[in-house]
């Protein structure tokens, strides 16, 4: 029972950060980064160090979605930052994207993020 509240809750919440990112994307990224390594490995990093409650608080939310064309986007809760991976030959290209980028949380996920490429 725990198992399907927890798939719904990210189903909805999948659902509601959606036109949020639609909206981001529409504008250029707060910042543009490339890495060597191979996307899952980036995606994955991005979101264990989003979720450092010692850096983050009580808000160290971080999910990852992937789409059918192998891009994988890891955000946070209403999508306040996220970063969208695409592949790029055996590297990773990454857009970062933060509702406030002046935000100390925001620079501080970008400073995270940075540490993962």
């Amino acid at each position: 029972m725990r198992m399907l509240i927890s798939v719904l809750s990210l189903a909805l919440l999948a659902g509601c950060v959606s036109p949020a990112m639609d909206t981001a994307r529409s504008k250029s990224p707060t910042r543009v980064l490339a890495s060597a390594k191979p996307t899952p490995l980036v995606a994955e990093c991005i979101k264990f160090s989003w979720q450092d409650e010692s850096v983050f608080g009580v808000d160290a939310s971080a999910y990852v979605n992937t789409d059918k064309s192998g891009q994988q986007t890891v955000y946070t809760r209403g999508a306040e930052s996220f970063a969208d991976l695409l592949p790029q030959g055996t590297g990773t290209a990454v857009s970062y994207y933060a509702k406030q980028p002046d935000d100390a949380a925001a620079m501080r996920r970008l400073a995270m993020l940075a540490t993962c490429l």
